[in-house]
């Protein structure tokens, strides 16, 4: 059999034409290279289809993955692992169907993937070769290459990270091997103002990365940074690498140098000049040559040579966000002389824009929000560091704890709280956890841990905090003096966008930089000498702490009002810890270093809760949010209460809702009894999101869930939803995903004896005629049922007669019956028909958008003329009905005396027989009041 099969296009056998002519050594290493990008393809892609395509193509045995379809992650490296083995015809047939595929299962990785294929031919193999073995050097060079190897490999050999609170050491060191963790990168072409604090934009934005499936994002590995780009249809020179602090962008920088000093990567560099821009920030006027010779000196002798070939040469500069130095990416004065002073802002650029050694690489990090200011189209590559993904993040814990035993008691403990695990995306947060954890979970003799354990984020830092405090020998006055210097300074920065601060800053918040106690908080740049906090959470949570360590209450009022104008979002977290640090129990983690007026300063911050006025949120609903997340952190319920007494609805809809916010309103939900209604519509919601969302939402009435594309998988959590809420009477569930082997649990709890709901919407769910029969079951054992929406399904088969059945079971109360747009031809009538006769309960049936036109038709009609027929509405717009048709519809309009309404547009009634239809209208027996 060919690998070519006859409804392959001509694009197709093209492409295939293509890899045939490739040398065996093109298609084997092409595939090495790009086997890291096809396992999340492979693993994320449509199964069956996949699995068709490849028995097609003459690849046997494709049987076998199907008992790994559980373990999709197992099967895509099963299956390329077999390919690779299978040789030369095995891959040209793996090309093939994923080229096919790319149509109707494709991704921006595929395409990216089969452009390169396509696109750079030989070119690739080069590239792969040269980034393995590197250029032929002249002796001399070569010789100035091997020592700038060795004093970056002692720069860049060990991982630095703070020590934990348990000795006065600021940091340690780790080898890359058994520290560093994957981290998700993906390509990004869009920056905006954010207009919340950027930690948790990003937090968001990185569960809506896992709730979609990884085939649909590009993802980059780091040996591909400079790999082909689809989008720009070129190699990229210059790449700008962003992300949120503390996410891993100096990490990640770090380890791209020490692999290319290992020879592990991008060896088509012959050198490598790493910068940081916080080290940049003394320099004034400088040229290109003095700026390398700063750092590198002893490259002197041979750097004129060195730089004669740029093509050969990469430069990164990480922390663009850092520097301070004039940035103007769209500037017109750009210099090209490497020896010639410029302004140190002016060199980057022109490297950047290419007017200084032209064919030179560029890698530069930044802040998401310091790119909202730039011009970013000079930078051909933009990728996004997202974080760790769950597997990355429990293999972080792994890493971080020695005893595996603990490693899994701490993770499993941040599994469970849901606040903490969301920010473990982070690895500078993982770190702090785990620092806390470390500590919290040293057994006593009683095999109880010593300390408390963290529930929100605020006693998180707190902890942090008080670990350290514990450690140091200061008095507590003197450690009070501390944190009141660097709180003031925290808040500073935090109010006027700072996270960089020099030694006028310490003079002038009197902060001692003598201390020891300082270096557990500040870390320090080298010459001229620059601090900033471990992390721009750390700052943000100092900038809340002083207004209880140094009670001032003119200060807090101010701060109150600044932090909650600021509409860049700024202020966010630090109001979240002001409130959570406005909770006696969370504030006794830190009994002996705050203000002895520290219950007034929570006095104020609970009248300034009571104050916000959530009325006017109601408009504003992530505003109306952000207040929940501080009544969250305040662990006060009887202040919850307070505030939303007079609530009975809660509006959210089209707001976008992440796994967080669900925890947050949960909480909300739990302690307001008196909210009976919630619109969730739209809000991206995903499974995690629903089961933390479940437990507080045991008081609603009303709870609306639709368009938000929810898996067949959310089924089982919405039915224990179901069973644990007698109150709930209305559920929308429209516009979801719900068909699958899981909506048997949903019908399940509909039949519980439990469950008390009375409308039910599954409009829009993809539900299979198979459905019917599950939801016979749940209609038969639920007598409360009244009305239920059906529309937008594919109810159309045989399986339609156990619904109708069902509805005409003496069990049956439903009222109103939504079956529009659900394909159902004229032979569906006899079912509908039956349901008609025997359900003396249905006033409203809604069949718009069917194909009822034929001579089944009929039967509808004498049903609706029977004498136990009570519908009031019908519904028949859409149904292509002909003209002949008007003597049925006449019959039944005369013998039925409840029908008030009916809806015909959308037919075809114009003709002879259309004037029975009038006669029957104007018949002194029609009750019609509205046509249509």
């Amino acid at each position: 059999m060919s690998i070519i099969t006859p409804s392959d296009d001509d694009e197709t056998r093209q492409f295939y034409r293509q890899l045939r002519q490739c040398e065996d050594h093109f298609l084997r290493m092409t595939y090495e290279y790009l086997q890291d990008d096809l396992l999340p393809i492979v693993e994320n892609i449509s199964l069956l289809p996949l699995l068709d395509e490849l028995r097609s193509r003459n690849l046997p045995d494709t049987e076998k993955y199907r008992s790994l379809e559980n373990d999709r992650r197992r099967l895509a490296w099963t299956l390329l692992r077999d390919i690779s083995l299978g040789g030369r015809e095995a891959v040209i047939g793996l090309w093939v169907s994923l080229y096919v595929l790319r149509r109707r299962h494709g991704s921006p990785g595929l395409d990216a993937v089969l452009e390169e294929l396509r696109h750079r031919g030989d070119t690739l193999v080069e590239q792969i070769l040269l980034d393995k073995d590197g250029h032929q050097l002249s002796p001399q060079l070569k010789e100035f290459q091997i020592s700038h190897k060795k004093h970056l490999h002692e720069r860049t050999e060990k991982l630095l990270e703070n020590k934990p609170p348990r000795c006065d050491q600021r940091e340690e060191s780790f080898p890359f091997s058994t520290r560093y963790v994957n981290l998700l990168i993906v390509s990004t072409d869009h920056f905006r103002e954010r207009s919340e604090n950027e930690l948790i934009e990003t937090g968001v934005k990185h569960e809506e990365y896992l709730k979609r499936k990884h085939n649909e994002l590009l993802r980059i590995s780091p040996n591909k940074l400079f790999r082909w780009c689809h989008r720009s249809k070129q190699v990229p020179r210059m790449v700008m690498v962003c992300g949120v602090p503390g996410v891993g962008k100096t990490t990640l920088m770090q380890k791209v140098v020490n692999d290319w000093v290992k020879g592990d990567l991008y060896q088509r560099f012959s050198f490598v000049f790493f910068f940081k821009f916080r080290e940049l920030n003394r320099l004034d006027k400088v040229s290109l040559d003095a700026l390398i010779l700063h750092q590198y000196p002893y490259l002197e002798e041979q750097l004129s040579n060195i730089l004669q070939e740029p093509e050969k040469l990469l430069f990164i500069f990480d922390g663009l966000d850092e520097s301070l130095h004039n940035m103007d990416f769209s500037s017109r004065h750009l210099c090209s002389n490497p020896q010639q002073p410029e302004a140190c802002g002016q060199i980057v650029v022109s490297l950047v824009r290419k007017s200084l050694l032209d064919g030179c690489s560029v890698i530069m990090t930044s802040r998401p929000t310091r790119l909202a200011s730039i011009d970013c189209t000079v930078f051909q590559r933009i990728v996004e560091i997202i974080g760790f993904l769950p597997e990355e993040r429990k293999m972080y814990f792994q890493n971080f704890f020695p005893d595996p035993e603990l490693a899994e008691t701490a993770f499993n403990y941040v599994k469970q709280n849901d606040t903490l695990y969301t920010f473990c995306y982070l690895p500078s947060y993982c770190w702090i956890i785990c620092t806390v954890l470390s500590r919290s979970f040293q057994p006593t003799s009683s095999g109880q841990p010593v300390s408390l354990l963290p529930k929100t984020v605020t006693q998180l830092f707190a902890i942090f905090v008080a670990n350290i405090l514990s450690n140091h020998s200061l008095h507590q006055s003197d450690a009070q003096k501390i944190l009141q210097s660097i709180g003031w300074m925290a808040e500073h920065g935090v109010m006027n966008h700072r996270i960089i601060f020099d030694e006028r800053d310490l003079d002038c918040f009197h902060v001692d930089n003598e201390s020891k106690l300082l270096s557990s908080f500040l870390m320090e740049s080298e010459e001229p000498v620059s601090y900033s906090f471990l992390h721009l959470t750390v700052q943000e949570f100092f900038s809340a702490l002083v207004h209880y360590v140094d009670y001032s209450p003119e200060k807090l009022q101010k701060s109150l009002k600044d932090a909650k104008s600021y509409p860049d979002g700024r202020g966010e977290m630090f109001l979240r810890f002001l409130c959570g640090l406005s909770d006696g129990s969370t504030r006794s983690i830190l009994t002996g270093y705050l203000d002895r007026h520290t219950a007034k300063a929570s006095r104020d911050v609970i009248t300034w809760l009571k104050n916000s006025s959530l009325e006017e949120e109601r408009s504003k609903m992530r505003r109306l949010l952000s207040t929940f997340f501080y009544l969250y952190e305040s662990r006060n319920k009887a202040l919850v209460l307070e505030s939303l007494q007079s609530y009975r609805s809660l509006d959210f809809s089209y707001v976008r809702m992440s796994a967080l916010d669900c925890t947050v309103l949960a909480f909300i939900l739990d302690t307001c009894t008196n909210i009976e209604k919630l619109n969730l519509c739209g809000c991206s919601l995903d499974t995690e999101g629903l089961e933390r969302l479940t437990p507080g939402s045991h008081n609603l009435q009303d709870l609306s869930l639709g368009s938000n594309r929810l898996p067949d998988s959310s089924c089982t959590q919405l039915a224990s939803g179901i069973r644990n809420n007698p109150h709930l009477k209305k559920l929308d569930l429209s516009y979801n995903r719900l068909s699958g082997p899981h909506f048997s649990d949903l019908m399940e709890a509909l039949s519980s004896p439990a469950c008390r709901i009375e409308t039910l919407h599954l409009g829009s769910n993809r539900l299979p005629d198979s459905s019917c029969t599950l939801l016979a079951s749940g209609i038969r054992n639920n007598p409360h049922l009244k009305i239920l929406d059906l529309s937008g399904n594919q109810l159309s088969g045989p399986h339609f007669s156990d619904l109708m059945k069902a509805l005409s079971s003496p069990a049956c109360r439903i009222e109103t019956l939504h079956l529009g747009d659900n394909d159902l031809p004229d032979t569906s009538c006899t079912e509908l028909a039956s349901g008609i006769r025997n359900n003396p309960h249905l006033k409203i049936l809604h069949l718009s958008g069917n194909r009822l036109s034929g001579p089944h038709f009929s039967d509808l009609m004498e049903a609706l003329s029977s004498p136990t027929c009570r519908i009031k509405e019908l519904d028949l717009g859409y149904n292509r009905l002909p003209d002949s048709s008007c003597k049925q519809l006449a019959s039944g309009i005369r013998n039925n005396l409840s029908l008030k309404r009916l809806v015909l547009s959308g037919s075809c009634l114009s003709g002879p027989h259309f004037s029975d239809l009038m006669e029957a209208l104007s018949s002194p027996e029609c009750r019609i009041e509205d046509l249509e």
